[in-house]
């Protein structure tokens, strides 16, 4: 099995009930917005921390899988210039805290267990390329399994 299926296998253990992925929908789409609409106010060396966290995103999501990787960055891009036509980062870190709340709400309320990435912080990146693959089935475990 490729880690990137082991990885996505690990995750989806954490997010089985439907209640869970839809408040995981809204809520790290609006935790990614919050990120990158907090981190464009940061200069680093003629780019922003919002420029370089993409670009080591897409270097990490890279060495799992390259479609999925496109998939993933092209979202967070499509995000990116929600963030930057937002131009106010107090209207990042509000979508920043509304989305940890719908992840709360997920599993307090349809999963009924802790979030995966206090078992391991890579899940925190793992999430947004579980939602892609969920929306896109560009990986499937299944198959991949088999391999």
């Amino acid at each position: 099995m490729r880690r990137v299926d082991g990885l996505l296998a690990d995750y989806g253990s954490y997010h089985r009930t439907r209640g869970n992925v839809i408040c995981h929908s809204f809520g790290i789409t609006l935790i990614v917005f919050g990120v990158l609409s907090m981190l464009r106010a940061i200069p680093i060396d003629g780019f922003t921390a919002a420029e370089l966290l993409l670009a080591a995103a897409l270097l990490f999501y890279l060495t799992l899988d390259v479609p999925l990787a496109l998939a993933v960055t092209g979202t967070a891009l499509l995000l990116d210039l929600a963030a930057r036509a937002a131009r106010d980062w107090r209207l990042g870190a509000a979508a920043f805290v509304v989305g940890w709340i719908f992840q709360g709400i997920g599993h307090a309320r349809y999963e009924k267990n802790s979030p995966a990435f206090f078992k391991n912080l890579v899940h925190l990146l793992v999430g947004p390329m579980f939602l892609v693959n969920e929306l896109l089935h560009i990986r499937h475990p299944a198959e991949s399994a088999a391999r």
